[in-house]
Parts: C-alpha cells; structure tokens; sequence
C-alpha cells in the first residue's frame, strides 16, 4: 500500500453548517429508507408473484438488489460522518468505499443495456422471446454485466491503490471517488485521469449505444402496429425503463463528460448525492406506479396479508 504517511482520510461532505447538516441528514435518512424499503418489496414480490417471473422482473429484481448495493456502499457513512461529527475514515475503508461503488455504478450501465435489450426482443421478435430470453440466457447476461463492470474497475483501482499520499488527507466529498483523491495525491495522477475519463466514456458510450438501438427499433415496431392498443401497451412496458434511463444516464454524462463539471465541486458533489441517493429512490416508485402488473402483484401480496394480521 504506497500511501506515504497518510493511514486515513477526512471526508469534508457538503457543508459544514450545523442546521443544513441537520436537513441533509434528515433528507438522506428518508430516501435511504424508501429506497432499500421500495427496493426490497420489488424483489420480494418478484420471489412471491407467480406473474411477475418472466425474463422482464428477473431483470428488475437483479436492478433492485444493485440498487441497493450502490446506495447502501455510500450514504450509511455519509450519515454515520453527519451523526457523530466523525469524518474520518481509513485508507483500507475509503478503497473498499471506492470499489464498491464502483463495481456497482458501473454495472448498473451494463444492466440497463441487457434490460433494454430484453424489451427490444419483447416487442420486434414476440414469438421467438421465450426461446432467446431464456432462463439460462438470463442469467449469463447477468453474470456478463457484473463482468463487465468488474473488467472496466479493475485497471483503475488498481492505478489508485498505488498512488502516494504524503500531504493533506482531506478529501473534499461525502464520500471517497477518485478525483478527490488524484487532488490530494502527491504522485503523478495523469494516467489515472486518462484511465478514469476513458472508463467512463467508453462504458457510457457502449451501453448509451446499445439502449439506443434497442429503443430505435423498438420505436419503429411500435409505429407499424395498426391498434392504438397494442401502440399503448408496447409503450408503456417501456416507458419506466425509458426514465430511469434518462435519470441515469443524465447525472453521469454530467459528472464524466462534462469537462467544466469536474472544477465546479460543489455542483459535482450535489449531482453525485442524487445519483447515490434519489435515483435509487425513485427507481421503485417508477417502476411499480407506471406498471399494472407490479401494482397487482403487489395489491394481492397485501391481500394475502390483511387475514393473516388480523388473527
């Protein structure tokens, strides 16, 4: 571990006024409870639904486990720092905090290209997709997508576990990323820069690229439906993933590939508290209030209950 003299770090989070401290605690605290809770019951009415066990909610119930992964690496500390006063963490810590949002923030591109490709075989191939949207295709599209997440991480965590630091260990973010580190490290940080932009690019630009040519086809086969039914339909079993889409997609092209974005901190630190933390919020509610079938499944798990608490 080539960290000089440094053994831990200070997070400095968003503010340091008391009162705002104390909104953003209370503002977190909610959003992480609606999102592991909201999460949680998506996957729990996965397991329990007979109707929702098709290629399209295996997708989502591995979605929502990611989700909470991703939230639960980064805003625990973050409340944990806000709670007590402690903003310090260790060097072993802050590089697991590194990991682990990131093999989750980067698999989740990959998630949404294979989930946007399973509504592309849904729609433009209806009678062939049981056999290509198999089980077992399923779940090695699964395993490629953490594959893929963990190939992409590899070579740059392994560029920050080397980098040297021997001056300040004040890391001016809620929570530990890496261009908060390459500013307070005292080795040469190009190369780590170069490999953190083309990361970046290169798995929002291949995953970007696979949703659009799904959806582009898709919204062509849409268009040569005669029913104003089946249009209605087609659409709305993509329009939640078409949002969270737009959600994901639009807070990380700002961060990467906005190069003004990278100087201004505090917008940064901002738009990563959303996608840490409200994106994964939303997910759940856009997910089940968009979607007929969630909203059933959820209705008759309720119902099945009801008789059971009253005894």
């Amino acid at each position: 571990m080539r960290n000089g003299t440094v053994t831990s770090f200070i997070l400095l989070g968003l503010t340091d006024d008391p009162q705002l401290q104390v909104l953003i605690f209370i503002f977190l605290f909610l959003t992480y409870i609606l999102s592991v809770t909201g999460n949680l019951t998506i996957i729990t009415l996965t397991f329990v639904d007979s109707h929702l066990k098709t290629p399209m909610y295996f997708f989502l119930k591995n979605f929502s486990f990611l989700e909470i992964s991703f939230t639960s690496a980064c805003i625990p500390r973050y409340l944990y720092n806000i709670a007590t006063g402690n903003k310090v963490i260790t060097y072993n810590a802050c590089m697991s905090q590194v990991f682990f949002t990131d093999i989750c923030g980067t698999t989740e591109f990959f998630f949404l290209a294979a989930m946007s490709y399973d509504r592309y075989v849904a729609i433009c191939k209806p009678l062939h997709y049981v056999t290509i949207m198999s089980s077992r295709a399923c779940r090695i599209l699964i395993i490629c997508c953490w594959m893929a997440g963990l190939c992409v991480i590899i070579p740059l965590l392994s560029l920050c576990s080397n980098l040297e630091f021997c001056g300040s260990n004040m890391l001016d973010h809620f929570t530990c990323d890496e261009f908060p580190l390459v500013k307070i490290s005292c080795s040469t940080t190009w190369i780590v820069e170069q490999t953190v932009n083309i990361s970046a690019v290169l798995t929002l630009n291949m995953t970007l690229t696979c949703v659009v040519l799904s959806y582009g086809s898709i919204i062509r086969t849409i268009f040569r439906f005669h029913s104003v039914h089946q249009r209605k339909k087609a659409l709305s079993t993509c329009s939640s993933h078409m949002i969270v889409v737009s959600i994901t997609y639009g807070t990380c092209i700002f961060i990467y590939m906005n190069p003004t974005a990278k100087e201004e901190v505090t917008i940064n630190k901002v738009v990563s508290l959303l996608f840490s933390s409200v994106s994964p919020t939303l997910n759940p509610f856009i997910y089940t209030l968009r979607n007929n079938q969630v909203k059933k499944a959820f209705k008759d798990s309720f119902e099945r209950l009801a008789p059971l608490s009253t005894k």
